[in-house]
């Protein structure tokens, strides 16, 4: 028997609610610093997930999990917490949500007709209108002071990088004129990572959403650069059906798409400096989808996408 499957039943024993389950299964997906773990029954069906991370985030945690009690509160189709604690002598924090069964939307969207992966847009786009529903907490300081604060920050630290992207004069001078647009803007709840490699699909339908640990309180509108970046690369129809849906089958209004671009225009700078300090061997591969979005934003002449404005049927 290995040190990890060792680890693991360790694991399993020192959490109360895991005592009735047979294994644990590693799950090597995506950038954040949790291990993230399926854990099975003795017939070898998925009964939960298991996410473990420093004890050190154990208070962060425990607001992600009154969150995440706050989603079910609301209705959203997401994972249900069951149990957050602490293991003092591994210095682990762990916390317990329900396992929801299908596959990445990411990769279970292009096997299907054009209308059903629509159709799991609209049903995507309903969910994030409920999870927009709660409102900040009074005493946050405003979106605009915020959002400017902290693009300031990035554009500092991209100046210093060393990587400069095409166009980048273009792209300054459309953030510079537009980002006045955040004033009086709403702090809500925001996903803060909703796209397809988030979302779970099954038979054809969306189960839920998934991954809240980058929770954060914004402007809903920010929520939506996700979809430029990542979700419309995945399908169109999904993409054009999640705004459908969250605007009730009406076509947003220019506003959203000035502030849409806005926000697609500053990740751009963001994303730079975040990728260098996570993972800079993947540099190239978001720069990609950066002069993606630069072109499908024709250097910012555009506030609409191409992506949106295209025959996408």
């Amino acid at each position: 028997m290995s040190d990890t499957t060792n680890d693991y039943d360790q694991l399993r024993l020192q959490i109360p609610a895991l005592r009735n389950s047979a294994k644990l299964e590693r799950i090597n997906k995506g950038y954040s610093s949790d291990a993230k773990y399926i854990v099975y029954d003795p017939q070898e069906r998925p009964l939960c997930l298991l996410r473990t991370y420093s004890i050190e985030q154990d208070a962060n945690k425990r607001l992600e999990f009154r969150a995440l009690e706050r989603m079910e509160e609301q209705g959203v189709r997401c994972s249900r917490p069951i149990d957050i604690g602490t293991l003092p002598d591994q210095r682990l924090g762990y916390m317990i949500v329900s396992y929801i069964h299908g596959e990445e939307a990411s990769e279970q969207l292009p096997l299907l007709s054009v209308e059903d992966q629509y159709a799991i847009g609209v049903e995507a786009g309903l969910e994030l209108r409920k999870i927009h529903r709660i409102q900040g907490p009074a005493d946050m300081k405003p979106w605009q002071e915020r959002a400017e604060a902290k693009h300031r920050r990035y554009r500092q630290e991209y100046a210093k990088c060393g990587v400069r992207i095409e166009h980048e004069s273009a792209v300054f001078s459309f953030i510079d004129r537009h980002l006045p647009l955040m004033r009086d803007r709403p702090n809500r709840f925001q996903h803060d990572d909703f796209h397809t490699g988030n979302l779970v699909v099954a038979s054809g339908k969306l189960s839920g959403v998934i991954d809240f640990n980058r929770y954060d309180w914004g402007d809903p509108v920010h929520e939506f650069l996700k979809v430029g970046f990542f979700s419309a690369d995945v399908s169109r129809p999904f993409a054009v059906g999640q705004i459908h849906g969250y605007y009730d089958h009406s076509e947003p209004d220019e506003s959203f798409w000035r502030l849409y671009s806005l926000y697609v225009a500053m990740t751009i700078v963001s994303s730079v400096v975040w990728i260098l300090k996570v993972k800079p061997e993947e540099l190239d591969s978001m720069l990609g989808k950066i002069y993606k979005v630069i072109d499908d934003h024709d250097r910012f002449e555009l506030t609409v996408p191409r992506w949106y404005r295209a025959d996408w049927q």
